[in-house]
């Protein structure tokens, strides 16, 4: 099968003519849309589900459920926003089904002492021994409350504007300006726990490393 080579010709090809591409059964056209949205559905999947595997799944199905209602979709129109709210229910119904995750509450932005749900902690160590800035970053998104989690990825990891985010929630701009707020300041405040924590483990230097200048140090006495 041959793949669709991603330049600057085909990035520049409106939504609404590949949709319309789609439509008429090209398949260059249905692998053009997934290139241009996989990572933006990703992190709107992976925002609500905090599992990459389940994300990537969800993704699929909205793919498959977008492409055979393509219909549905009133050009012109914001495709990016439409595609995007599919991805939302995907991710949702996965998210109702499976009795692990709590249900995603749509009042948590007005509760002023909101604390994110408990997940397993990343231990200072691993921080540590990983030296990525973007695992202390995943881990903190991690923590945050449902609802702001989808929200950051959007804005601050994907960034999409104000209105943009609105339309691929289907929530009022009010409501991603209050939940994206709240958001950094949640994950400012982990951030700076994770970094404090992991920089006592910072140029540590135990265990052989130690060992070896004890021992070198010790048979150069013995020499003299």
């Amino acid at each position: 099968m041959a793949f669709v080579r991603k330049d600057r010709a085909t990035a520049d090809i409106p939504d609404d003519t590949l949709v319309a591409r789609a439509r008429a059964g090209d398949a260059p056209a249905h692998e053009l849309i997934m290139r241009r949205y996989n990572r933006r559905l990703y992190r709107i999947t992976r925002g609500i589900l905090r599992d990459s595997d389940a994300a990537q799944d969800a993704i699929q199905d909205a793919y498959v459920r977008a492409f055979t209602n393509l219909e549905s979709y009133r050009a012109p129109g914001n495709f990016a926003a439409w595609l995007a709210r599919i991805a939302v229910n995907e991710a949702l119904m996965r998210k109702r089904k499976d009795q692990r995750y709590q249900p995603l509450a749509s009042t948590e932005e007005e509760n002023d002492g909101v604390a994110p749900p408990p997940v397993q902690h990343t231990t200072p160590e691993d921080l540590a021994a990983g030296g990525e800035l973007r695992r202390l970053i995943e881990v903190a998104v991690d923590r945050l409350p449902d609802s702001f989690r989808t929200v950051f990825m959007l804005r601050a990891i994907e960034q999409l504007s104000v209105e943009e985010t609105a339309a691929s929630l289907d929530i009022p701009a009010a409501t991603v300006k209050t939940r994206f707020h709240r958001a950094r300041a949640l994950m400012q405040q982990a951030l700076n726990d994770d970094i404090e924590a992991a920089g006592l483990k910072a140029f540590d230097f135990d265990g052989p490393r130690c060992d070896r200048i004890v021992e070198a140090v010790l048979a150069r006495l013995e020499l003299r």
